[in-house]
């Protein structure tokens, strides 16, 4: 069965709303490094509708010499949104329906895991239905007072255990963490 990870950038309160407009003081060769590692046994993208659309204006206009851009615009991508009818981005695939039932589906196909780059809501949901395997959060080093958080009421308790954490030079904190018991 393959796996799900959500692998997202966070301010220290816990927005991860656009952190491409605040993360890139903190984002050197050294975490972009363990990204760019931590993306590569996952060749298959799974996405929000918010967070596609954020991307396919971007990365399908960048070259090979933009850091990630061939990872992002050579994998596959499987899009969850309901009001979404047609992708335009190469390899892009589009989920409806239920979600619970159209990722457990995703989740029993052969292929490679699954990585859930930004899209709180979807990842939420995931977390929520206990289909989230891993929850990876690069925590800068800022607090941004507001913005779109991770974690809202409509969780409930979802009890965590780290299973990896990293301190980089720009006071990035990975940490990685799996469902308790799992």
């Amino acid at each position: 069965m393959r796996t799900i990870t959500a692998w997202m950038i966070s301010s220290l309160d816990g927005v991860v709303q656009q952190p491409e407009r605040w993360s890139s003081p903190y984002m050197n060769e050294e975490v972009n490094a363990e990204i760019g590692a931590g993306m590569a046994p996952s060749g298959t993208l799974l996405l929000g509708r918010r967070t596609y659309q954020d991307m396919v204006a971007y990365w399908p206009h960048q070259g090979s010499d933009v850091p990630f851009a061939d990872y992002m615009n050579n994998s596959t991508k499987y899009v969850v949104s309901a009001t979404l009818d047609t992708l335009e981005w190469d390899n892009a695939h589009l989920v409806t329906g239920d979600v619970a039932e159209e990722v457990g589906k995703l989740r029993q196909q052969p292929g490679d895991n699954l990585l859930i780059l930004g899209s709180p809501t979807l990842v939420r949901s995931l977390l929520r239905l206990g289909l989230l395997d891993e929850l990876i959060l690069n925590i800068c080093p800022i607090v941004l007072g507001s913005g779109l958080r991770l974690f809202d009421d409509t969780i409930g308790e979802v009890r965590l255990e780290l299973v990896e954490s990293t301190a980089y030079g720009t006071g990035v904190l990975r940490a990685g963490y799996r469902r308790a018991g799992a």
